[in-house]
């Protein structure tokens, strides 16, 4: 644990249980959207990259109050709508995903515009909760990179023209495939972890190309990778089976790595106060963990860890010096102070039910949002005790996580789209 943090000058020294120290880099951030991207919602958990937010935007919904539009979405699919410009894309999948596709809506009236259909394929078996089209696409404004499993990695145009398709061998997770490709400068970078495969690659956002491909020694996860930068050093963070791991997003070499993670790792890491939040699945710990350092940093960069109560599935959020994560086994949401891991508070969220939540949390306007699988979105103050707010109920079961752009809310369910907005 954090026992004690002293600032000499300009650089923070931490000491750690046992004595040992360590130095705070200059500046750890996450690498987010720039440019016109950052005024739209482009790429998983938006441009911030963990679900950050900013504006004003309606904090009370329900299946008709606060609706613009709904529109129905065409077959069956649990990845996020992303955001550019007039359009909202999103993938789906038909005939127990033999069929796979990218679907476009206008954003102004939800009028669904085109789909474009993957190239065949090899098919999986996910659990039933994952589907066959869950990885949320990413677009850079010129084209849309969609991930399909076994099906490989594609990218679209702005018209649903099939611009490049990479196939990327069997990815055979047990659960079938997910996590969300990263676009990380002009290129992206995925990692899937599998038994008898696993890897993380880099491919060029122009061709597909494949720029670099290492394996990976987990067996079993669904994440999506984070780019961190650390001073003038960027590491692409992945947060997985027994422990989370530093890349170089040139060569794809391993930087560093911090064990403590549970056996099965779906959240996407968060990053602030100059430390990357990890949380391991099934109710395993959250990791704090000081980016930048190299090769096994478990005893040396490890700032708190907690001992039990993280979500299995839905990522952590930081909001200021709060960081909030749900334990989706118990429906139980958690305040953290970020930068020494003390609890401030405990709350439950509706009804305890095991696996009761999907979709990761939003912070925005002074509130943060859980949303549970039955379509119950959860408005809590943001703030130093649990205090919530209202209770939305949108009628449909909800997995995936939402979009926010121009005061809207963009929100898929198991067979809708819904804009939300006064």
């Amino acid at each position: 644990m954090l026992r004690t943090y002293l600032w000499i000058g300009v650089v923070a020294c931490w000491v750690l249980e046992g004595g040992a120290t360590f130095a705070q880099p200059a500046d750890v951030r996450m690498v987010t959207v720039e440019g016109e991207g950052a005024k739209y919602w482009p790429v998983w958990r938006g441009p911030s990259g963990q679900g950050l937010a900013t504006g004003s935007y309606p904090d009370s919904w329900s299946a008709t109050e606060n609706v613009v539009w709904k529109k129905p979405v065409p077959g069956r699919g649990n990845s996020s709508p992303i955001v550019w410009g007039d359009r909202i894309f999103l993938t789906t999948a038909y005939d127990s995903g033999r069929r796979v596709s990218l679907v476009a809506f206008r954003r102004t009236d939800g009028t669904q515009l085109w789909e474009t259909f993957a190239p065949d394929g090899r098919t999986g078996r996910p659990h039933y909760k994952n589907g066959h089209a869950s990885a949320t696409p990413s677009t850079d404004g010129r084209l849309i990179y969609a991930f399909f499993g076994s099906r490989g990695l594609a990218a679209f145009d702005f018209n649903g023209k099939l611009v490049w398709h990479q196939d990327l061998g069997d990815v055979d997770n047990y659960h079938g495939s997910a996590g969300s490709p990263l676009l990380y400068k002009n290129r992206l970078i995925l990692y899937q972890d599998f038994d008898g495969g696993s890897f993380i690659a880099s491919f060029d956002t122009a061709t597909g190309k494949q720029v670099w491909r290492m394996p990976r020694r987990a067996f079993v996860g669904w994440g999506t990778p984070v780019a961190v930068r650390v001073g003038t050093r960027d590491e692409i963070v992945v947060s997985s089976q027994s422990s989370v791991t530093a890349y170089d997003p040139e060569t794809g070499r391993e930087l560093w790595v911090c064990d403590g993670n549970s056996f099965e790792v779906i959240p996407t890491p968060v990053v602030g106060h100059g430390l990357v939040f990890a949380s391991s699945g099934r109710v395993g710990p959250t990791l704090a963990i000081r980016p930048g350092g190299k090769g096994n940093v478990t005893k040396t960069h490890l700032a708190w860890t907690s001992p039990k109560g993280s979500p299995f599935v839905p990522s952590p959020v930081l909001s200021g010096d709060r960081l909030y994560t749900v334990n989706d086994m118990a429906s139980i949401v958690t305040s953290f102070e970020a930068l020494t891991g003390k609890v401030l508070w405990q709350g439950r969220l509706g009804v305890a039910q095991r696996e009761g939540f999907s979709a990761s949390p939003v912070a925005v306007d002074g509130k943060v949002y859980f949303t549970n699988d039955q379509g119950e979105t959860f408005v809590l103050r943001d703030g130093p005790t649990f205090e919530l707010l209202r209770t939305n109920h949108i009628g449909e079961s909800t997995l995936a996580s939402p979009a926010l752009v121009d005061g809207r809310w963009y929100i898929r369910t198991d067979r809708s789209l819904f804009a939300i907005g006064k």
